[in-house]
């Protein structure tokens, strides 16, 4: 699917060429993103640096990384400075601040980290330039000021040099190009384009120029040309409007086929016929409508929504991505078979835009104002402006069906028995109706959006002001069970039926290291985010009056401030960050494609595992084909039918490595798919093997460092190992000191003991924990899971091993050092043919969070 994309993104550039003139030197553009120097205020050298680029690589490093200014300098040396043409400096992004300085002049100021402005140079630029640009990521005035990313600073998109005659297509609206396109239908069959042009006239003295529209069809043919003639005085800006005849029965632009209309639009001196500016755009014709009752519709039916969010990251340039990695990461949300996306939480690269109009996903794009609106002068007018600016730049592209401007805004407000909610929630409405109002006024053929968190307080205070309600719900992950993000739904439906409602996130976290065969809520395990999404996705595909969703996230991305089990990632990606994607993208693939036969062994995931000898492995699969047969090195364990698009079928495995092979048969041909895994039985220590135990977890935890598996918890049996009473805990704080953090994250508490049946003889017993009575500060985002962590203050205990005491009135915090991973050896004998560990509290509650045993 891939190369026909490819393809047809060669056939659409082809025709571009083909309807661009020789002429389009009037206006030139390039990028001057070589050769940028680049420092912080406090450092004295300068380093060389390519532009897109960010600061904050330290983000992938520290919970703190860096905010603050950013210096960036380059030498522009031009062959020539040409009388009676114009100059501007684009730059597509800047966070979240940037001033701009030619030749020691101030050429102006922004203010808003991933919308483009433009600053006309012409009066400052000479033939050898200094341009300056200080950027600042830490203005408190300037949205977002709280939120779960990371706010990258830098020059992160590319900058341009743009030169013109003194007439021209306007330059300085907004970081807009000044022309405005709309396709409409009238009558279900006919098309009609209107294409607003504003034009500048920057020399002293009058013209009279002709606006000129081309419209050519898909295929590349010339439909129409519209002409309009105006006169402009010395100094004027004015806008000129023209309005094709009918387009009978044009060609609509859906996801399945996204016809595009190219409009070239030309100005001409009339006087002389010179050509003096030339812009071309596309669009497609297409109607579409959001109904409370029916959901969504395109084209006049029944559509479903179905995509992803997503953020920009990737390891290890940050933001600062080249436009052929945004180009792949929409090629591969249409690979899992995306009609949608929801451009999260900020405005993205024209790139992103460009590629959803050319493969087809219908976009949701938004601007980032988040979790609470601060009482900061100038922060609402920021927020309009950035508003404004967004739809301007993207206004032409068909892709875009939704605008939105806030997501969690009450996540952080203060809770409504406070004194300060009352002028919390007046400034929160109070900023939801302006920017609904300035929404409408710029752009009133798209819907307005807004993002809930889970609370019904969004209706009563008013913020359903907007046309289409997103819902964030993570029932089953940060709150309740699975069941309650159903019940949810319903509710929200019968109290608003008319309300149209769209799932703007909803996800679960996983990590690669750690997997289970009984799965629950935050043990982050790839087993327990399949499950969750399995039951999410059917239910919004069944419900016709959900218009559809946006999994959160299509990555795994960068969170400085987060900490779980990966700190500084949020991973309820379907992809990992090197855009790899994980086992469960193949459900939604399966779910979302019809067209072709999908089959995925689910466990590639976990292709190396430890367990009992005799006991069955799980062995999951994805497929949209209805029956499968599955083999273990060429032996048929049978078929089994496809419920859900998933099957899982439960096999013996042998010692050392087999080959899975899975196949089934879609129009007669058969398709395949294969894996190898490798199975060791649980550990014998008489033989001579580790045993590693990952206490308080449910969790098998393969270490990245050692490849060593951590088994999952157990209680004592005779001839086995396991524990003997306390109580299973987890923290979301991250530990320090270690790479495996995960295995210090579950605990053990209180008066407890394990018990080894093992061999007599001597032993090396390490013992891990980490001290976490002294939680971390979460971020607001993880709602329920960081409030149950409570601050327990000193603990102090004994640990003795085979009746020997090792440790008096113990605790791992050496001056001070809490969630900083702890481990020591010992050295002990066995003479019983049990290795006893136990714990005895003497102040708080002793803990444990994981022990390894090895024989000497």
């Amino acid at each position: 699917m891939i190369n026909r994309i490819l393809l047809k993104i060669g056939v659409l550039a082809a025709i571009t060429m083909l309807a661009t003139t020789t002429l389009q030197a009037q206006r030139e553009m390039k990028t001057i993103n070589d050769n940028w120097e680049f420092r912080k205020p406090m450092d004295e050298k300068w380093e060389s640096v390519n532009l897109p680029h960010t600061f904050n690589q330290d983000a992938y490093k520290q919970r703190n990384y860096y905010q603050g200014e950013g210096l960036y300098r380059r030498t522009l040396v031009l062959p020539d400075i040409v009388k009676g043409r114009r100059y501007y400096l684009k730059v597509d992004a800047a966070s979240k601040a940037a001033a701009v300085s030619v030749n020691g002049n101030k050429a102006g100021c922004h203010a808003g980290g991933y919308t483009a402005f433009t600053m006309d140079i012409t009066n400052y630029i000479q033939k050898e330039n200094t341009i300056e640009i200080t950027v600042d990521n830490s203005r408190k005035d300037i949205t977002p000021i709280s939120a779960d990313f990371t706010f990258w600073g830098g020059i992160y998109r590319d900058v341009w040099l743009i030169s013109t005659p003194e007439q021209h297509f306007n330059m300085t609206n907004m970081g807009s190009d000044g022309i405005f396109i709309n396709a409409s239908i009238t009558n279900k069959k006919n098309g009609v384009l209107k294409v607003r042009s504003e034009v500048s006239n920057d020399a002293l003295k009058a013209t009279t120029l002709e606006v000129k529209n081309a419209i050519y069809s898909p295929e590349g043919e010339l439909l129409q040309t519209i002409n309009r003639k105006l006169k402009l005085k010395a100094g004027e800006t004015r806008t000129v409007e023209c309005i094709s005849d009918d387009i009978q029965n044009p060609s609509l632009w859906t996801p399945e086929t996204p016809s595009l209309y190219l409009i070239k639009t030309t100005l001409t001196d009339l006087k002389t016929g010179k050509l003096l500016d030339e812009k071309i755009h596309k669009t497609g014709f297409r109607w579409f409508a959001f109904d409370g009752n029916k959901g969504f519709s395109l084209n006049g039916k029944p559509y479903k929504l179905r995509g992803f969010n997503r953020h920009q990251d990737q390891a290890p340039v940050g933001v600062a991505l080249d436009d052929e990695a945004h180009r792949r990461d929409i090629a591969l949300m249409k690979e899992l078979g995306c009609n949608f996306i929801r451009i999260s939480h900020y405005p993205q690269d024209d790139t992103v835009l460009e590629m959803c109009d050319e493969l087809g996903l219908l976009a949701w794009e938004e601007i980032p104002i988040i979790n609470i609106v601060p009482d900061t002068p100038g922060y609402d007018d920021n927020c309009e402006q950035n508003l404004r600016e967004m739809i301007r730049q993207h206004y032409n592209h068909p892709s875009v069906i939704a605008w939105g401007y806030m997501n969690e805004i009450l996540l952080t407000t203060p809770a409504v028995d406070k004194p300060e909610w009352p002028a919390c929630k007046e400034r929160t409405v109070a900023l939801a109706q302006r920017l609904e109002t300035v929404l409408k006024e710029e752009d009133p053929s798209r819907v307005s959006v807004m993002a809930f968190n889970m609370t019904n307080l969004y209706n009563e205070i008013g913020l359903n002001l907007e046309d289409v309600v997103g819902w964030n719900l993570y029932h089953g992950w940060y709150v309740g069970e699975l069941k309650d993000f159903n019940a949810w739904c319903k509710d929200q439906h019968r109290r608003y039926p008319n309300q149209p409602i769209i799932i703007s996130e909803w996800g679960a976290g996983s990590d690669k290291r750690l997997h289970t065969t009984n799965g629950r809520a935050f043990d982050f395990s790839i087993e327990y985010q399949q499950t969750y999404i399995e039951h999410y996705l059917p239910f919004i595909e069944e419900t016709k009056w959900i218009s559809g969703c946006a999994y959160w996230n299509f990555i795994d991305f960068n969170v400085a401030a987060r900490q779980e089990s990966m700190p500084r990632v949020n991973n309820k990606g379907v992809a990992y960050n090197n855009r790899t994607l994980k086992d469960v993208a193949y459900y939604f693939k399966a779910l979302w494609r019809k067209d072709v036969p999908i089959l995925r062994i689910a466990s590639q995931d976990w292709d190396t595992r430890v367990g009992e000898t005799n006991k069955p492995q799980a062995i999951k699969i994805y497929s949209n084909m209805p029956e499968v047969e599955l083999f273990v090195n060429g032996q048929s364990v049978g078929s089994q039918k496809i419920f859900n698009c998933h099957t899982i079928f439960n096999v013996l495995l042998p010692k050392g490595e087999s080959t899975i092979l899975v196949q089934g048969v879609n129009n007669g041909k058969t398709v395949q798919d294969a894996m190898k895994i490798c199975f060791q039985p649980f550990p014998n220590i008489a033989a001579g093997d580790e045993l590693a135990i990952n206490v308080g977890s449910n969790c098998f935890y393969t270490s990245d460092i050692s490849s060593l598996t951590w088994l999952p918890d157990q209680p004592y049996t005779s001839g086995n190992w396991g524990y003997i009473d306390g109580e299973e805990h987890s923290t979301t704080s991250e530990i320090h000191n270690t790479v495996d953090g995960p295995l210090y994250q579950t605990w053990r508490e209180g008066n407890f003991a394990y018990k080894i049946d093992a061999p007599q003889g001597d032993y090396e017993i390490e013992l891990l924990m980490a001290d976490v009575t002294k939680p971390a500060t979460q971020l607001a985002n993880l709602l329920g899971k960081s409030s149950g962590e409570k601050h327990s203050g000193e603990t102090y205990f004994n640990i003795s091993i085979c009746g020997k005491q090792v440790e008096t009135n113990f605790s791992p915090v050496d001056y001070g050092h809490y969630r900083t991973a702890f481990k020591r050896r010992y050295i002990v004998q066995n003479n019983d043919n049990c290795i006893t560990i136990n714990l005895n509290t003497i102040k708080g509650k002793a803990f444990l969070a994981g022990i390894k045993v090895r024989r000497l």
